[in-house]
């Protein structure tokens, strides 16, 4: 009679058992046994087992058979454990097809990966502690299992060094945020600084020429001698800054303490010192783009090429997406209100 020999791969090793083959009922009969030990190791004898002697080898061979890939220490044990006499009239189980596969070619064992086997290895899986001596401390097979389990996700799962437009990604969205921090706190502080000097604002409405005059007002009582020379650096308009001496002299504005406007003086060097740091995002994110995508910065720019291969998702996701992808790209709010309207 044709004997069954059934492969299983424990993260301590790799075990050997037999049962014999029948052509009917067999699934049956291991479904109503498969849960009672006694009646299992009726229909299921343990024969060999070999572990491994390093966490190393454990990682080596489960990674060889994720892949279907015959190990050469899975190669040693078939070759020292499995019946080389006959060996025709024998079958291995195994569960994985793709395994079998490279094992009938490499060591010519003919193979099954059928439900019977799917079945048996269910319950070796079960009683396999109980099957093979030396796995009486259940908690330090457990630890076994759960060491290579992490150690097999952390091999899987790792960033994908060769992506460098990452680091455009990552830019573009920080260059994006800090565009609307900037432009929250600049609002804030207008607010707070029109109380004092109302007037500026008409004068000067761009935000951050704004808070740079206002860092060197400061008080537009107590103005510093050189005031107009700063301003002017600032602006580099001349009309602007006498029109801005004129109304510091008869506004309209109210007073405030120094211990107020050294709070508002600190906001706003805060909000100085955040819009360089875009700045120097932005050179960066620059000269990242004509490294990665000079192409695409030439076409369209850096900053809309960056923005492009954010909403991609990857550069080579924007490289293979069709025309029609592209130009709704970035447009799915519209999109979406144009359906409800």
């Amino acid at each position: 009679m044709t004997k069954l020999y059934i492969l299983y791969e424990h993260a301590a090793g790799y075990a050997l058992f037999m049962t014999e083959q029948q052509e009917e009922g067999i699934l049956n009969e291991i479904k109503k046994r498969v849960s009672d030990l006694e009646k299992f190791k009726e229909i299921c004898h343990f024969v060999a087992f070999q572990p491994f002697k390093r966490g190393r080898d454990a990682l080596e061979n489960i990674n060889c058979i994720s892949e279907g890939i015959l190990h050469s220490h899975l190669e040693e044990f078939l070759e020292n454990s499995f019946p080389k006499k006959k060996k025709k009239k024998h079958v291995l189980g195994v569960e994985d097809a793709q395994l079998a596969s490279s094992i009938k070619e490499k060591l010519d064992i003919t193979c099954d990966a059928s439900n019977v086997v799917n079945e048996l290895i269910r319950g070796i899986r079960f009683h396999f502690h109980n099957l093979v001596s030396g796995f009486n401390d259940l908690s330090a097979a457990t630890k076994v299992q759960l060491g290579l389990g992490h150690a097999y996700s952390r091999a899987k799962v790792k960033f994908n060094i060769g992506r460098v437009d990452n680091m455009i990604i990552q830019t573009i969205t920080l260059v994006d945020q800090m565009d609307k921090d900037i432009n929250t706190l600049s609002m804030r502080v207008r607010e707070w600084y029109s109380h004092h000097f109302p007037e500026l604002i008409k004068i000067v409405p761009e935000n951050t020429l704004y808070i740079q005059c206002i860092n060197m007002i400061r008080d537009r009582k107590n103005m510093p001698e050189d005031i107009a020379e700063q301003l002017e650096n600032i602006l580099n308009d001349p009309l602007k800054v006498q029109n801005i001496l004129e109304v510091a002299r008869s506004s309209m504005g109210m007073d405030i303490s120094n211990i107020d406007l050294e709070n508002m003086y600190t906001f706003a060097e805060r909000v100085i010192a955040l819009s360089e740091r875009r700045k120097h995002l932005m050179d960066y994110l620059k000269s990242k783009m004509h490294c990665v995508a000079p192409n695409l910065a030439a076409l369209i720019g850096e900053v809309v090429g960056a923005r492009l291969i954010a909403q991609a998702g990857s550069l080579t996701n924007l490289a293979k997406a069709p025309a029609s992808t592209v130009q709704i790209l970035g447009a799915e709010k519209a999109l979406f209100r144009y359906e409800i309207l």
